[in-house]
């Protein structure tokens, strides 16, 4: 795959918007009701809430638990397995304890590409990752629907989007429901960014905070949590380590960092790039499936 660029994202994108030529439209006007009450001696105001529809994004409560909303898992992929040769380990550079790097030279760091750097070729089924969880390699065309999901998701996709910029924080099954929530409270209070690219599919005003959260399938992470992003990880074992702020501040949409940098992590049909339980794109994104 070449260097990406401008013309890359815009193929893609219009690859994705063919693909729902056919379909009735999916956009859904979020209307919020205002009901004013007049009442004797004062104006009461009642403010309608947004529900979370098939954008995935909800609150949490005032005790700090999540309000799931619907969820569609991203599909998963298949066909034949390929095998990522292992990446060489390199001096991370970005200044944060623990943070271990990769080889990502020419996509985005500077020398050529040689046989240890990580790879980015699409392809169409499964990959055995040679890190686990993965930090970047061979990967499916199409990406998934960023956000917070309860149940593990196919890794060709989120590692897709690493590619595009985002933050993928896995977590063993078995971490304790309280540790569980203060990630989810970690992942909400993250700023939004907006996704411009999207425009050309028809998607105006899209926004996410380019961050996947997801349980990994087994216990075999090298610690409890483990943050991700193209080329670096960090691991940890509590949810309030402060390093997972630095991490996310250097490492998120990164110009630097990210090889796709300006790529957005919605705006594929739902039955391929999911609907996120939990604060996915503040638009709803197009329904039916992208192959």
């Amino acid at each position: 795959m070449p260097d990406p660029t401008s013309t890359d994202r815009a193929a893609k994108l219009a690859a994705l918007k063919k693909q729902q030529k056919s379909r009735p439209g999916w956009l859904i006007p979020v209307v919020i009701a205002v009901v004013l009450i007049v009442v004797i001696g004062g104006v009461a105001t009642y403010l309608g809430t947004r529900s979370s529809g098939s954008s995935g994004t909800t609150s949490t409560g005032a005790s700090g638990v999540p309000k799931y909303g619907r969820q569609v898992l991203p599909s998963a992929v298949t066909g034949q397995t390929t095998t990522q040769p292992k990446p060489a380990q390199v001096k991370d550079d970005s200044g944060i304890s623990g943070v271990l790097a990769w080889n990502t030279a020419g996509y985005p760091a500077s020398g050529t590409p040689n046989s240890g750097t990580v790879g980015h070729d699409h392809v169409p089924g499964p990959v055995a990752y040679a890190v686990t969880p993965p930090i970047g390699g061979p990967h499916n065309a199409t990406w998934m629907n960023a956000g917070i999901y309860t149940k593990p998701v196919p890794n060709e996709r989120a590692v897709h989007n690493l590619e595009h910029g985002a933050i993928w924080i896995t977590y063993d099954p078995k971490l304790p429901t309280s540790e569980v929530n203060q990630l989810v409270a970690f992942v909400t209070k993250q700023s939004l960014i907006a996704e411009p690219a999207l425009e050309q599919q028809g998607i105006t005003g899209q926004k996410n905070r380019y961050i996947d959260l997801t349980p990994w399938a087994s216990n075999s992470l090298p610690s409890p949590i483990v943050l991700s992003s193209w080329g670096h990880q960090l691991r940890v074992s509590s949810p309030t380590d402060p390093r997972m702020q630095k991490f996310v501040d250097t490492f998120r949409n990164s110009q630097k960092y990210t090889p796709e940098y300006g790529s957005p992590v919605d705006g594929v049909p739902t039955g391929t790039g999911g609907i996120a339980a939990l604060d996915g794109g503040t638009v709803p994104n197009p329904g039916g499936t992208a192959n």
